[in-house]
């Protein structure tokens, strides 16, 4: 009677590190990364040697040091004194509302532009043709100095406004005006208000001056958050989620019955009717722009140079996008449409509840590349003077300090902080809407 048995195990050997295939993936990995190591510890001695040589070191101390500039348009109080730190935040948050408002606007115009560009009325689709190549075709910093130069030239200076006969008139009931130096619209004020919460204190801001008695005002901050804004904010967002819990609602009764309830007028009352009594009860009431001798006071003040490099990379990355929105639309069978409209849908009904959320699984990769793509492209705003990120810590910083490696770096940082956090978002987005197999 015979037995079997196991082959012996073979004893490991170095020579199987190179020869087995079961280790030889594992050695390139090992060596790659110690040479990776090796190369990245020779890179920053060399620099660090190359710095000592010039009597230079590395720090971020020069962040406390006073600025010495102004910045022309900002969300937070600033003025020369204050420190390049609070440039910084400064030109960051001026980076992230061209950012915010470039990506808002160009989803907008892309999403119309790539489906009016499918339509079959010739003269419509050829006109968005010639705006997409139009667009795409030219470099996108031509863009933004073409704008400012066009808003500079052809809306009127804040004299045409005044006089007996004016030359210009403001718009919209006397509420807004169109100049050569920006757009002054209406801003929102409280009679009531709940005032601000300070967030981070910084000795450098006006707020933060001691007073004749040697106080310190309680709104000395980096940040001041308003209140009144995080508030209302609160109740709308639960407006919102109310919204939303009664659409669901609607959606199981559907299912369930075959019949939609409407519910239109209770989601809009949950969003309206607490927000407007939040409002009434902060006395909110609007403060409008008036010409006072050469320029407009009050109001807010939109500067050309943000309006201009915002209707630019929104106008040149919507060329893109509505590509993008088109290639997801082919990308739908027609036998999609062909039933919908067999159903009694109208053309209109069948973008919006058939062909456009099946289009969302090939549109939103795309997009998020080209929503980086927008906000590294706000980079180019110290063309028309609009001081972001790179215009405050890239350029005047850096080449008041001096620091040239610690200016980079730190922007480096931020830029990729802000890619990160929109691929973060759009991936979520991506997962929320996809098909689900049953």
């Amino acid at each position: 009677m015979t037995s079997l048995t196991d082959p012996p195990k073979e004893s490991f050997r170095l020579g199987m590190l190179i020869y087995d295939t079961r280790y030889r993936s594992l050695t390139i990995q090992v060596v790659a990364l110690i040479g990776f190591m090796i190369f990245a510890a020779w890179l920053i001695n060399n620099t660090l040697y190359n710095l000592a040589e010039q009597g230079k070191t590395i720090g971020f101390g020069f962040l406390s040091d006073t600025a010495g500039y102004d910045i022309n348009q900002r969300l937070l109080d600033y003025n020369s004194q204050s420190s390049h730190w609070r440039a910084a935040i400064v030109g960051l948050l001026n980076t992230l509302l061209v950012a915010f408002l470039g990506c808002i606007t160009a989803t907008i115009i892309g999403v119309f532009v790539g489906i009016l560009r499918l339509s079959n009325n010739w003269l419509i689709a050829r006109l968005m043709t010639v705006y997409v190549e139009m667009f795409r075709n030219v470099p996108v910093l031509l863009w933004i100095v073409f704008t400012m130069a066009i808003m500079i030239e052809t809306l009127p200076a804040p004299r045409a406004f005044k006089g007996e006969n004016p030359t210009a008139s403001m718009v919209l009931f006397d509420t807004v005006a169109f100049t050569n130096r920006g757009v002054y619209i209406p801003e929102a004020l409280f009679s009531r208000g709940l005032g601000d919460l300070p967030i981070l204190p910084d000795r450098d801001s006006a707020a933060c001056q001691p007073g004749e008695d040697g106080s310190v005002d309680d709104a000395c901050g980096v940040f001041q958050i308003s209140l009144d804004l995080l508030l209302i904010a609160f109740v709308f967002g639960g407006g919102l989620y109310a919204s939303a819990r009664i659409r669901k609602r609607a959606d199981r009764i559907q299912n369930a019955t075959g019949d939609r309830p409407k519910t239109w007028y209770l989601r809009l009352a949950v969003i309206a009717v607490p927000t407007l009594a939040v409002l009434v009860a902060l006395g909110f009431h609007l403060g409008y722009p008036e010409l006072k001798g050469f320029n407009f006071k009050g109001g807010t003040h939109l500067r050309n140079s943000l309006l201009a490099l915002w209707l630019a990379l929104s106008l040149y990355t919507a060329a893109f996008i509505a590509e993008i929105v088109r290639a997801g639309i082919l990308a739908i069978s027609k036998g999609q449409t062909e039933a919908a409209a067999a159903l009694g849908l109208r053309s209109n009904r069948i973008m919006n509840l058939v062909i456009l959320p099946q289009a969302l699984r090939v549109i939103i990769p795309p997009l998020i590349s080209n929503y980086l793509n927008l906000t590294k492209n706000s980079s180019l705003a110290i063309a028309v003077g609009y001081m972001d990120i790179t215009g405050t810590l890239g350029g005047i910083t850096m080449n008041q300090t001096g620091k040239e490696l610690e200016c980079v770096l730190m922007l480096m940082l931020v830029y990729l902080a802000i890619s990160l956090s929109i691929s973060g978002v759009m991936n979520w987005y991506n997962e929320r809407v996809k098909l689900v197999e049953r």
